[in-house]
Protein backbone atom coordinates (compact mmCIF):
# COMPACT_ATOMS: atom_id res chain seq x y z
CA UNK A 1 0.00 0.00 0.00
CA UNK A 2 1.46 3.44 -1.00
CA UNK A 3 2.46 5.86 1.82
CA UNK A 4 1.28 9.94 1.93
CA UNK A 5 4.39 10.68 0.73
CA UNK A 6 4.42 8.60 -2.44
CA UNK A 7 1.26 10.98 -3.91
CA UNK A 8 3.77 13.28 -6.15
CA UNK A 9 5.35 9.99 -7.22
CA UNK A 10 2.10 8.02 -7.61
CA UNK A 11 0.63 10.96 -9.94
CA UNK A 12 3.84 11.26 -12.22
CA UNK A 13 3.82 7.78 -12.65
CA UNK A 14 -0.26 8.37 -13.44
CA UNK A 15 0.67 10.53 -16.02
CA UNK A 16 3.20 8.13 -17.88
CA UNK A 17 0.73 6.39 -19.82
CA UNK A 18 -0.56 9.71 -21.30
CA UNK A 19 3.13 10.62 -23.00
CA UNK A 20 3.37 7.17 -24.28
CA UNK A 21 -0.10 7.01 -25.64
CA UNK A 22 0.92 10.44 -27.88
CA UNK A 23 4.08 8.48 -28.54
CA UNK A 24 2.84 5.50 -29.74
CA UNK A 25 -0.07 6.19 -31.24
CA UNK A 26 1.21 7.98 -34.18
CA UNK A 27 4.41 5.65 -34.12
CA UNK A 28 1.36 2.41 -35.01
CA UNK A 29 -1.25 4.65 -36.54
CA UNK A 30 -3.81 3.21 -34.38
CA UNK A 31 -4.16 -0.46 -32.85
CA UNK A 32 -6.39 -2.51 -34.80
CA UNK A 33 -6.23 -4.22 -38.45
CA UNK A 34 -7.87 -5.84 -40.55
CA UNK A 35 -6.00 -9.40 -41.50
CA UNK A 36 -6.97 -12.57 -43.64
CA UNK A 37 -8.32 -15.49 -41.50
CA UNK A 38 -8.45 -17.98 -44.98
CA UNK A 39 -5.70 -19.76 -46.47
CA UNK A 40 -4.37 -18.01 -50.31
CA UNK A 41 -2.27 -20.38 -51.98
CA UNK A 42 -2.43 -18.35 -55.23
CA UNK A 43 -4.40 -15.38 -57.05
CA UNK A 44 -6.62 -18.24 -58.17
CA UNK A 45 -7.93 -18.43 -54.56
CA UNK A 46 -9.67 -15.10 -54.87
CA UNK A 47 -11.98 -16.89 -57.46
CA UNK A 48 -13.09 -18.34 -54.25
CA UNK A 49 -12.98 -16.00 -51.67
CA UNK A 50 -14.61 -13.93 -53.95
CA UNK A 51 -15.95 -13.48 -57.61
CA UNK A 52 -17.36 -15.61 -59.14
CA UNK A 53 -17.32 -18.82 -56.47
CA UNK A 54 -18.89 -16.28 -53.49
CA UNK A 55 -22.35 -15.68 -55.52
CA UNK A 56 -23.32 -19.67 -54.58
CA UNK A 57 -22.38 -18.56 -50.91
CA UNK A 58 -24.55 -15.17 -51.33
CA UNK A 59 -27.61 -17.14 -52.68
CA UNK A 60 -27.59 -19.54 -50.16
CA UNK A 61 -27.54 -16.65 -47.06
CA UNK A 62 -30.20 -15.32 -49.38
CA UNK A 63 -32.25 -18.56 -49.19
CA UNK A 64 -31.69 -19.00 -45.26
CA UNK A 65 -30.20 -15.81 -43.40
CA UNK A 66 -29.14 -17.64 -40.49
CA UNK A 67 -26.29 -19.26 -42.80
CA UNK A 68 -24.84 -15.83 -42.58
CA UNK A 69 -23.48 -16.68 -39.31
CA UNK A 70 -21.62 -19.55 -40.67
CA UNK A 71 -20.23 -18.33 -43.76
CA UNK A 72 -18.94 -15.00 -42.82
CA UNK A 73 -17.86 -13.38 -39.64
CA UNK A 74 -20.95 -12.12 -38.33
CA UNK A 75 -20.72 -14.47 -35.71
CA UNK A 76 -17.70 -13.47 -34.28
CA UNK A 77 -18.25 -9.57 -35.00
CA UNK A 78 -18.64 -6.72 -32.83
CA UNK A 79 -19.24 -3.26 -33.20
CA UNK A 80 -18.15 -0.83 -30.85
CA UNK A 81 -20.54 2.44 -31.19
CA UNK A 82 -20.16 5.74 -29.52
CA UNK A 83 -21.38 9.40 -30.36
CA UNK A 84 -18.50 10.99 -28.46
CA UNK A 85 -20.46 12.45 -25.85
CA UNK A 86 -18.80 10.75 -22.41
CA UNK A 87 -15.61 10.01 -23.18
CA UNK A 88 -13.75 8.98 -20.48
CA UNK A 89 -13.64 11.64 -17.60
CA UNK A 90 -13.17 14.56 -20.94
CA UNK A 91 -16.80 14.56 -21.57
CA UNK A 92 -18.45 15.69 -24.81
CA UNK A 93 -15.13 15.75 -27.07
CA UNK A 94 -16.73 14.55 -30.53
CA UNK A 95 -16.52 11.55 -32.59
CA UNK A 96 -13.25 11.90 -34.29
CA UNK A 97 -11.63 12.39 -30.58
CA UNK A 98 -13.66 9.32 -29.09
CA UNK A 99 -12.07 6.89 -31.70
CA UNK A 100 -8.75 6.16 -29.77
CA UNK A 101 -10.84 4.92 -26.99
CA UNK A 102 -12.97 2.61 -28.89
CA UNK A 103 -10.00 1.49 -31.01
CA UNK A 104 -8.66 1.03 -27.97
CA UNK A 105 -12.01 -1.14 -26.58
CA UNK A 106 -12.06 -2.89 -29.82
CA UNK A 107 -8.14 -4.32 -29.42
CA UNK A 108 -9.26 -5.30 -25.58
CA UNK A 109 -12.18 -7.52 -27.06
CA UNK A 110 -9.58 -8.84 -29.47
CA UNK A 111 -6.68 -9.88 -26.97
CA UNK A 112 -8.82 -10.48 -23.94
CA UNK A 113 -12.03 -12.14 -25.58
CA UNK A 114 -10.52 -13.20 -29.41
CA UNK A 115 -13.77 -10.94 -30.46
CA UNK A 116 -13.44 -9.29 -33.94
CA UNK A 117 -14.80 -5.60 -32.77
CA UNK A 118 -14.59 -2.55 -34.85
CA UNK A 119 -14.50 1.15 -33.63
CA UNK A 120 -17.86 2.91 -35.07
CA UNK A 121 -17.57 6.98 -34.48
CA UNK A 122 -21.20 8.83 -34.70
CA UNK A 123 -21.72 12.17 -36.27
CA UNK A 124 -25.20 12.74 -34.09
CA UNK A 125 -26.12 13.42 -31.22
CA UNK A 126 -29.19 12.47 -31.55
CA UNK A 127 -30.92 9.50 -29.45
CA UNK A 128 -32.95 8.41 -32.31
CA UNK A 129 -30.41 8.68 -35.03
CA UNK A 130 -28.09 6.46 -32.98
CA UNK A 131 -31.23 3.81 -32.17
CA UNK A 132 -31.71 4.00 -35.87
CA UNK A 133 -28.29 3.62 -36.82
CA UNK A 134 -27.70 0.53 -34.82
CA UNK A 135 -31.10 -1.36 -36.03
CA UNK A 136 -29.38 -0.74 -39.46
CA UNK A 137 -25.96 -2.28 -38.83
CA UNK A 138 -27.63 -5.15 -37.43
CA UNK A 139 -26.79 -7.50 -40.39
CA UNK A 140 -23.49 -6.79 -40.39
CA UNK A 141 -22.87 -7.94 -36.71
CA UNK A 142 -23.17 -10.00 -34.15
CA UNK A 143 -23.50 -7.97 -30.91
CA UNK A 144 -23.22 -4.05 -30.38
CA UNK A 145 -21.27 -2.71 -27.49
CA UNK A 146 -22.26 0.93 -27.16
CA UNK A 147 -19.80 3.17 -25.67
CA UNK A 148 -18.86 6.76 -23.77
CA UNK A 149 -23.11 8.05 -24.46
CA UNK A 150 -23.85 10.88 -22.01
CA UNK A 151 -26.82 10.15 -19.55
CA UNK A 152 -29.78 10.43 -19.71
CA UNK A 153 -30.03 9.40 -23.08
CA UNK A 154 -28.12 6.10 -22.61
CA UNK A 155 -30.62 4.92 -20.68
CA UNK A 156 -33.43 4.69 -23.82
CA UNK A 157 -30.63 4.25 -26.11
CA UNK A 158 -30.05 0.58 -24.62
CA UNK A 159 -33.57 -0.04 -23.31
CA UNK A 160 -35.05 0.48 -26.63
CA UNK A 161 -32.27 -1.86 -28.87
CA UNK A 162 -32.45 -4.26 -26.16
CA UNK A 163 -36.51 -4.73 -26.69
CA UNK A 164 -36.31 -4.14 -30.53
CA UNK A 165 -32.56 -5.44 -32.02
CA UNK A 166 -32.41 -8.97 -32.31
CA UNK A 167 -28.62 -9.20 -31.66
CA UNK A 168 -27.25 -8.24 -27.90
CA UNK A 169 -26.69 -4.60 -27.07
CA UNK A 170 -24.48 -3.65 -24.07
CA UNK A 171 -23.57 -0.31 -23.05
CA UNK A 172 -20.66 -1.04 -21.11
CA UNK A 173 -20.74 1.71 -19.08
CA UNK A 174 -23.89 0.65 -17.73
CA UNK A 175 -23.66 -3.23 -17.38
CA UNK A 176 -19.86 -4.03 -17.75
CA UNK A 177 -18.87 -1.47 -14.93
CA UNK A 178 -22.05 -3.06 -12.92
CA UNK A 179 -21.10 -6.64 -13.20
CA UNK A 180 -17.60 -5.99 -12.14
CA UNK A 181 -18.23 -3.96 -9.14
CA UNK A 182 -21.22 -6.96 -8.23
CA UNK A 183 -18.33 -9.80 -8.52
CA UNK A 184 -15.73 -7.40 -6.23
CA UNK A 185 -18.76 -6.69 -3.73
CA UNK A 186 -19.55 -10.43 -3.27
CA UNK A 187 -16.30 -11.23 -2.56
CA UNK A 188 -15.76 -7.62 -0.33
CA UNK A 189 -18.63 -8.81 1.77
CA UNK A 190 -17.10 -12.40 2.50
CA UNK A 191 -14.48 -11.20 3.75
CA UNK A 192 -16.40 -8.74 6.04
CA UNK A 193 -18.62 -11.59 6.50
CA UNK A 194 -21.61 -9.79 6.07
CA UNK A 195 -25.19 -10.51 3.50
CA UNK A 196 -25.91 -9.01 1.48
CA UNK A 197 -29.84 -8.67 2.20
CA UNK A 198 -28.52 -6.74 5.44
CA UNK A 199 -25.51 -4.28 4.60
CA UNK A 200 -26.46 -0.30 4.18
CA UNK A 201 -25.06 0.65 1.11
CA UNK A 202 -24.23 4.27 0.50
CA UNK A 203 -23.97 5.15 -3.93
CA UNK A 204 -22.26 8.51 -4.48
CA UNK A 205 -22.74 9.47 -8.06
CA UNK A 206 -25.88 8.81 -9.93
CA UNK A 207 -24.24 8.11 -13.28
CA UNK A 208 -25.34 5.40 -15.76
CA UNK A 209 -22.83 3.21 -13.94
CA UNK A 210 -23.80 3.68 -10.57
CA UNK A 211 -27.53 3.28 -11.21
CA UNK A 212 -27.11 -0.13 -12.87
CA UNK A 213 -24.58 -1.11 -10.14
CA UNK A 214 -27.73 -0.32 -7.54
CA UNK A 215 -30.37 -2.42 -10.16
CA UNK A 216 -27.89 -5.56 -10.40
CA UNK A 217 -26.71 -5.03 -6.19
CA UNK A 218 -31.17 -5.31 -5.91
CA UNK A 219 -31.30 -8.06 -8.31
CA UNK A 220 -28.87 -10.11 -6.53
CA UNK A 221 -30.74 -9.73 -3.22
CA UNK A 222 -29.71 -6.09 -1.77
CA UNK A 223 -32.33 -4.52 0.08
CA UNK A 224 -33.39 -1.06 -2.10
CA UNK A 225 -34.71 0.30 1.57
CA UNK A 226 -30.94 0.05 2.53
CA UNK A 227 -29.30 2.10 -0.55
CA UNK A 228 -28.51 5.39 -0.33
CA UNK A 229 -28.02 6.91 -3.72
CA UNK A 230 -26.27 10.72 -3.83
CA UNK A 231 -26.11 12.89 -6.85
CA UNK A 232 -24.47 16.64 -6.91
CA UNK A 233 -27.69 18.11 -5.53
CA UNK A 234 -27.63 15.39 -2.48
CA UNK A 235 -29.32 11.85 -1.63
CA UNK A 236 -31.81 10.43 -3.98
CA UNK A 237 -35.59 10.15 -1.78
CA UNK A 238 -39.41 10.74 -2.46
CA UNK A 239 -38.89 14.37 -1.94
CA UNK A 240 -37.05 15.06 -5.31
CA UNK A 241 -39.75 15.04 -7.40
CA UNK A 242 -37.98 17.40 -10.36
CA UNK A 243 -36.38 14.25 -11.40
CA UNK A 244 -39.53 13.11 -12.88
CA UNK A 245 -38.80 14.88 -15.96
CA UNK A 246 -35.42 15.43 -16.20
CA UNK A 247 -33.66 11.84 -15.10
CA UNK A 248 -36.59 8.98 -14.90
CA UNK A 249 -33.98 6.90 -13.91
CA UNK A 250 -32.59 8.99 -11.08
CA UNK A 251 -36.45 9.35 -10.13
CA UNK A 252 -36.73 5.53 -10.56
CA UNK A 253 -33.89 4.95 -7.75
CA UNK A 254 -35.46 7.84 -5.23
CA UNK A 255 -39.18 6.21 -5.36
CA UNK A 256 -37.63 2.57 -4.72
CA UNK A 257 -34.55 3.11 -2.37
CA UNK A 258 -33.60 4.92 0.98
CA UNK A 259 -36.68 4.27 2.89
CA UNK A 260 -35.74 6.20 5.64
CA UNK A 261 -35.79 9.34 3.53
CA UNK A 262 -32.65 10.24 4.63
CA UNK A 263 -32.04 13.66 3.22
CA UNK A 264 -28.48 15.74 2.76
CA UNK A 265 -25.41 14.85 0.68
CA UNK A 266 -22.91 12.40 1.19
CA UNK A 267 -21.98 12.66 5.00
CA UNK A 268 -25.38 11.71 5.74
CA UNK A 269 -25.29 8.95 2.76
CA UNK A 270 -22.52 7.34 4.41
CA UNK A 271 -23.33 7.15 8.42
CA UNK A 272 -23.64 3.93 9.68
CA UNK A 273 -23.49 2.71 6.15
CA UNK A 274 -21.91 -0.97 5.88
CA UNK A 275 -20.35 -0.29 2.43
CA UNK A 276 -19.77 3.11 0.47
CA UNK A 277 -19.77 2.51 -3.13
CA UNK A 278 -18.76 5.81 -5.25
CA UNK A 279 -18.36 6.58 -9.07
CA UNK A 280 -18.39 10.08 -8.79
CA UNK A 281 -15.54 13.26 -9.51
CA UNK A 282 -12.37 12.41 -9.74
CA UNK A 283 -10.64 13.15 -6.18
CA UNK A 284 -9.46 12.86 -3.69
CA UNK A 285 -10.93 15.08 -0.61
CA UNK A 286 -14.21 13.94 -2.54
CA UNK A 287 -14.96 11.63 0.47
CA UNK A 288 -13.27 12.56 3.80
CA UNK A 289 -11.71 9.97 6.33
CA UNK A 290 -14.47 11.41 9.03
CA UNK A 291 -17.13 10.01 7.09
CA UNK A 292 -15.23 6.39 6.62
CA UNK A 293 -14.85 6.65 10.40
CA UNK A 294 -19.11 7.14 11.31
CA UNK A 295 -19.70 4.12 8.92
CA UNK A 296 -20.41 0.33 10.60
CA UNK A 297 -17.95 -1.49 11.42
CA UNK A 298 -15.12 -2.97 9.09
CA UNK A 299 -16.65 -1.06 6.32
CA UNK A 300 -16.15 -1.36 2.63
CA UNK A 301 -14.82 1.28 0.21
CA UNK A 302 -14.92 1.16 -3.93
CA UNK A 303 -13.90 4.69 -4.47
CA UNK A 304 -13.88 4.20 -8.37
CA UNK A 305 -12.94 7.60 -9.95
CA UNK A 306 -10.26 8.07 -12.26
CA UNK A 307 -7.50 9.16 -12.82
CA UNK A 308 -7.67 10.08 -9.14
CA UNK A 309 -10.30 8.15 -6.53
CA UNK A 310 -12.29 9.68 -3.96
CA UNK A 311 -10.06 9.10 -1.25
CA UNK A 312 -6.76 7.96 -1.39
CA UNK A 313 -6.61 4.13 -0.44
CA UNK A 314 -4.68 4.76 2.36
CA UNK A 315 -6.33 6.93 4.04
CA UNK A 316 -9.87 5.10 4.06
CA UNK A 317 -8.02 2.40 5.44
CA UNK A 318 -6.52 4.65 7.99
CA UNK A 319 -10.17 6.06 8.88
CA UNK A 320 -11.03 2.36 9.60
CA UNK A 321 -12.24 0.73 6.04
CA UNK A 322 -11.79 -3.12 5.74
CA UNK A 323 -11.72 -3.57 2.29
CA UNK A 324 -11.49 -0.78 -0.70
CA UNK A 325 -11.10 -1.17 -4.09
CA UNK A 326 -10.49 1.69 -7.10
CA UNK A 327 -10.12 1.93 -10.85
CA UNK A 328 -6.85 1.82 -11.00
CA UNK A 329 -4.02 -0.70 -11.43
CA UNK A 330 -1.35 0.89 -9.04
CA UNK A 331 -3.73 0.08 -5.74
CA UNK A 332 -4.89 -3.28 -5.03
CA UNK A 333 -8.45 -4.43 -6.00
CA UNK A 334 -8.41 -2.82 -9.34
CA UNK A 335 -12.26 -2.83 -10.50
CA UNK A 336 -11.99 -2.84 -14.19
CA UNK A 337 -14.87 -3.45 -16.99
CA UNK A 338 -12.16 -4.96 -18.85
CA UNK A 339 -12.36 -8.28 -16.31
CA UNK A 340 -16.23 -8.83 -17.59
CA UNK A 341 -17.16 -7.63 -20.90
CA UNK A 342 -14.51 -9.89 -22.99
CA UNK A 343 -15.77 -13.52 -21.39
CA UNK A 344 -19.26 -11.82 -21.57
CA UNK A 345 -19.70 -11.26 -25.54
CA UNK A 346 -17.38 -14.66 -25.92
CA UNK A 347 -20.32 -16.51 -24.54
CA UNK A 348 -23.12 -14.35 -26.43
CA UNK A 349 -21.12 -14.91 -29.43
CA UNK A 350 -20.69 -18.90 -29.26
CA UNK A 351 -24.14 -19.62 -28.24
CA UNK A 352 -25.65 -16.45 -30.86
CA UNK A 353 -27.67 -15.23 -28.15
CA UNK A 354 -30.42 -12.67 -29.21
CA UNK A 355 -30.15 -10.25 -26.06
CA UNK A 356 -27.89 -10.17 -22.83
CA UNK A 357 -30.59 -10.22 -19.75
CA UNK A 358 -29.57 -8.61 -16.49
CA UNK A 359 -29.55 -12.55 -14.93
CA UNK A 360 -26.76 -13.55 -17.21
CA UNK A 361 -24.93 -10.32 -16.25
CA UNK A 362 -25.14 -11.69 -12.79
CA UNK A 363 -24.08 -15.11 -14.02
CA UNK A 364 -21.32 -12.66 -15.35
CA UNK A 365 -20.32 -11.76 -11.94
CA UNK A 366 -20.73 -14.50 -9.75
CA UNK A 367 -18.58 -16.61 -12.24
CA UNK A 368 -15.70 -13.77 -11.84
CA UNK A 369 -16.17 -13.46 -7.98
CA UNK A 370 -15.78 -17.65 -7.72
CA UNK A 371 -12.24 -17.36 -9.87
CA UNK A 372 -11.02 -16.69 -6.25
CA UNK A 373 -11.74 -19.04 -4.04
CA UNK A 374 -12.93 -18.59 -1.18
CA UNK A 375 -9.68 -19.71 1.16
CA UNK A 376 -7.88 -17.40 -1.22
CA UNK A 377 -10.12 -14.22 -0.43
CA UNK A 378 -7.81 -11.79 1.32
CA UNK A 379 -8.58 -7.82 1.89
CA UNK A 380 -6.53 -6.71 -0.57
CA UNK A 381 -7.32 -9.62 -2.93
CA UNK A 382 -10.79 -9.55 -4.04
CA UNK A 383 -11.24 -9.73 -7.87
CA UNK A 384 -8.93 -11.69 -10.21
CA UNK A 385 -6.70 -9.46 -12.16
CA UNK A 386 -6.65 -8.82 -16.70
CA UNK A 387 -3.32 -10.98 -16.54
CA UNK A 388 -5.24 -14.42 -15.10
CA UNK A 389 -6.51 -15.13 -18.76
CA UNK A 390 -8.28 -18.17 -17.82
CA UNK A 391 -10.96 -16.06 -16.30
CA UNK A 392 -12.44 -15.37 -19.75
CA UNK A 393 -13.18 -18.88 -21.05
CA UNK A 394 -15.38 -19.07 -17.65
CA UNK A 395 -17.30 -16.68 -17.84
CA UNK A 396 -17.96 -17.21 -21.35
CA UNK A 397 -19.55 -20.70 -20.77
CA UNK A 398 -21.36 -19.92 -17.48
CA UNK A 399 -22.90 -16.94 -19.50
CA UNK A 400 -23.86 -18.79 -22.25
CA UNK A 401 -25.16 -21.85 -20.22
CA UNK A 402 -27.32 -19.08 -18.51
CA UNK A 403 -28.24 -17.40 -22.17
CA UNK A 404 -29.13 -21.52 -23.21
CA UNK A 405 -31.29 -21.51 -19.70
CA UNK A 406 -33.18 -18.53 -20.58
CA UNK A 407 -33.83 -19.32 -24.09
CA UNK A 408 -32.17 -16.34 -26.19
CA UNK A 409 -29.62 -18.54 -27.71
CA UNK A 410 -29.84 -20.31 -30.93
CA UNK A 411 -26.84 -22.70 -30.40
CA UNK A 412 -26.97 -24.87 -27.70
CA UNK A 413 -23.56 -26.29 -26.49
CA UNK A 414 -22.40 -28.25 -23.05
CA UNK A 415 -20.51 -25.57 -20.50
CA UNK A 416 -17.30 -27.52 -21.65
CA UNK A 417 -18.34 -27.12 -25.57
CA UNK A 418 -18.29 -23.16 -24.76
CA UNK A 419 -15.70 -23.48 -22.68
CA UNK A 420 -12.98 -25.33 -25.02
CA UNK A 421 -13.98 -23.05 -28.17
CA UNK A 422 -13.19 -19.32 -25.94
CA UNK A 423 -10.14 -20.66 -24.34
CA UNK A 424 -9.12 -22.16 -28.07
CA UNK A 425 -9.94 -18.64 -29.91
CA UNK A 426 -8.64 -16.27 -26.79
CA UNK A 427 -5.14 -18.50 -26.81
CA UNK A 428 -5.20 -18.07 -31.11
CA UNK A 429 -6.24 -13.92 -30.28
CA UNK A 430 -3.37 -14.27 -27.86
CA UNK A 431 -0.77 -16.16 -29.97
CA UNK A 432 -1.36 -14.29 -33.63
CA UNK A 433 -0.54 -11.09 -31.67
CA UNK A 434 3.04 -12.45 -29.87
CA UNK A 435 3.99 -13.80 -33.19
CA UNK A 436 3.51 -11.01 -35.48
CA UNK A 437 5.80 -9.21 -32.57
CA UNK A 438 8.25 -11.93 -32.44
CA UNK A 439 8.38 -11.95 -36.72
CA UNK A 440 8.75 -8.14 -36.39
CA UNK A 441 4.94 -7.27 -38.49
CA UNK A 442 4.10 -5.08 -35.28
CA UNK A 443 7.49 -2.89 -35.03
CA UNK A 444 9.50 -2.55 -31.94
CA UNK A 445 9.59 1.34 -30.84
CA UNK A 446 13.32 2.06 -31.28
CA UNK A 447 13.31 2.90 -27.23
CA UNK A 448 11.97 -0.10 -26.96
CA UNK A 449 14.11 -2.89 -24.41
Amino acid sequence: MAKKQDVKKLLKAAQEPSKLARKLHPFYRGKIEVVPKCRIKNFNDFSIWYSPGVAAVCTDIYKNPELVYEYTNKWNSVAVISDGTRVLGLGDIGPEAGMPVMEGKALLYKYLGGVDAYPICLDTKDEKKIIETVKILQPSFGGVNLEDIEQPKCFPILHTLRKECRIPVWHDDQQGTALVTLAGFINALKVVGKKIGKVKIAMIGAGSANICIARLLMLHGANPANIIMTDSKGTLHKGRTELKNTHPEKWEMAVETNAGNIQGYIKEAMENADAVIALSTPGPDIIKKEWIKSMAKNPIVFVCANPVPEIWPWEAKEAGAAVVATGRSDFENQVNNSLGFPGVFRGVLDVRASTITDTMAITAATELAACIADNKIKPNKIIPTMDNWEIYPKIAAAVGVKAIKEKVAARKLSYDAIYSQAKDMIKRSRAVTETMMAKGYIKKVKSEK
